[in-house]
């Protein structure tokens, strides 16, 4: 069993050959320095022969970052060793990693070579690789679907020149964990009693396996395990270096693997790469997303606030987060809400908070979330939630075509049976929708701020608008959330116009009809 891991991180090699991942000379410089902070073993800084810009952004990480081995890819000729060798060469620690694939479909669709011509090359290029008095790691592409005794043969040859460190690379993802585990068992078994040499593992996550091939490796021996932050890499990606990390730590009592890595630089670390690349991950990703440490389910807050290890295994500190997050949302309990108040120094009787969940509970059904600036807002509101008296948009729907004015048509609810619909026109569709809504209530105030932003990916976003309106000398806040701008706008202008009436009106008496609010707005 490995004592001890290395972790060799290929976020500005790999990981930039993704599409969309590309960066500049000063953007892989800047990430250098954090996973040098972080405390990565090696860095795999790019692929010197590829092109002028990829060699002197290596050349001037190998210049300037100091502490991990400084790596550069070379395939498996003289000429790219060489781009490699004078890109890394003022490096303090550096490294060669050159390469050739060994599987038979590789060796004879893309290489168009015998198995001997590709085993003579890889000894050729290991050679000279370490006459040029650096670190040379080999790795054999696509080594899960070449023959085993060939890839034993490949790795006692390239050792037996000089190589140091044999990457088994998983390069289309296509390994099971049980299949990796025991390719790096027999690897080891043959080559042993070398000594010095580590066994390096490299795996895409075509199959979503990649981080499960990884510890496989690293269960039957591996002393290298190579990946990206935040799993980014050749189409489906890599082994997210973050979640190998994370599951060695906490479960050190299974793997008993250590590593060198400063844990709490994780997050900052997987920020800064969405930052530089302007790609962000998804907010349920494991370890750094968003979601990692939020808790929304009821049960699930309930449990957190009485003992943070029954819906937690890991300490966010430990990555970098600061803290855990409740949010408040459709989901959560009671417990959660009055805990909230109390962070925020809200006191309050358990009558005040049962009515304030009736009326929060609400909210969280029209938004996606409840802010601490909604919670405040509903306390300022009084009871009149609780009474039935909250308008409600029953429907919504905007006409616009070319050359007409765009009409917009409401339908409004207080409580149960009470609707009424109104029918507006304006140069602006959203102009148009709130024409109409302000004919349903008597509204005659103005639009100060109108702010939206999208809260999930992929087609059917979801759209939370912000709104703040003014009358007479109030103002309020209003949000609304729809896959649909427009109902997203209009149920933020009613949140506006229900928070204005309330803080309007006493609440002594449960509204009647739509002509209630008209008098609020009238008196």
């Amino acid at each position: 069993m490995t004592e001890r891991i290395k972790i060799f991180d290929t976020t500005l090699r790999d990981g930039e050959q993704s599409p969309g991942f590309s960066m500049t000379a000063v953007e892989k410089l800047a990430m250098a320095r954090q996973l040098q902070k972080l405390g990565v073993d090696i860095i795999e800084a790019g692929f010197p022969a590829s092109s002028p810009g990829d060699f002197a952004s290596v050349q001037q990480i190998a210049r300037e970052v100091r502490g991990p081995i400084i790596c550069g890819l070379a395939r498996a000729t003289r000429s790219d060793i060489e781009a490699a060798y004078n890109a890394l060469k003022e490096a303090a620690r550096p490294r060669i990693h050159t390469f050739i694939a060994t599987s038979p479909i590789h060796m004879e669709k893309k290489l168009n070579l015998k198995p001997d011509e590709v085993l003579r090359r890889a000894v050729e290029s290991v050679a000279y690789a370490k006459s040029l008095g650096v670190e040379v790691q080999f790795a054999l592409e696509d080594c899960t679907r070449s023959d085993p005794a060939f890839v034993v043969a490949v790795c006692r040859a390239v050792i037996a020149a000089g190589a140091t460190t044999i990457n088994i690379p998983d390069t289309v993802g296509y390994a099971a964990p049980k299949e990796m585990f025991d390719l790096i068992r027999h690897i080891r078994s043959q080559i042993e009693p070398a000594e010095n040499v580590t066994i390096s593992c490299h795996c895409h996550n075509d199959l979503g396996l990649a981080v499960a091939n990884s510890l496989a490796a690293i269960q039957a021996g591996a002393g290298q395990v190579e990946g990206t932050i935040n799993g980014i890499g050749e189409r489906a990606g890599n082994a997210a270096i973050e979640e190998i990390v994370m599951v060695l730590q906490t479960r050190y009592d299974h793997y008993l693997t250590a590593m060198g890595l400063r844990t709490e630089e994780l997050y900052p670390t997987s920020k800064l790469l969405q930052v530089i690349t302007g790609i962000h991950i998804q907010p349920n990703k494991a370890i750094v997303g968003t979601n990692a440490f939020a808790h929304e389910a009821g049960i699930h807050q309930d449990g957190m606030l009485k003992d943070r290890s029954t819906y937690e295994i890991m300490r966010p500190q430990d990555i970098g987060v600061p803290e855990s997050v409740l949010v408040l949302g459709k989901h959560s309990g009671r417990r959660a809400l009055k805990d909230r108040l109390v962070h925020l120094g809200l006191q309050g009787t358990d009558a005040d908070v049962d009515k304030l969940f009736t009326r929060f509970k609400e909210l969280a059904d029209q938004k996606k979330y409840v802010t601490d600036d909604d919670l405040v807002m509903l306390l300022q509101e009084g009871s009149g939630t609780a009474n039935g008296s909250l308008v409600k948009l029953n429907t919504c729907e905007i006409v616009t075509c070319t050359g007409a004015i765009p009409k917009a048509t409401v339908r409004l609810c207080v409580g149960q049976d009470i609707c009424k619909e109104e029918v507006a026109s304006a140069e602006d569709p959203l102009e148009a929708l709130y024409r109409a809504i302000d004919h349903s209530v008597g509204f005659s105030g103005r639009v100060l701020d109108y702010q939206v932003k999208s809260l999930a990916g992929g087609s059917n976003q979801t759209k939370e608008v912000t709104i703040q309106v003014s009358w007479r000398d109030q103002v309020s806040v209003g949000c609304g959330a729809s896959q649909d701008l427009f109902e997203a706008s209009a149920l933020a202008y009613i949140n506006a116009l229900n928070r204005l009436a309330a803080r309007l009106e006493t609440f002594q008496q449960a509204a009647v009809g739509l002509d209630w609010f008209q008098r609020i707005f009238r008196d």
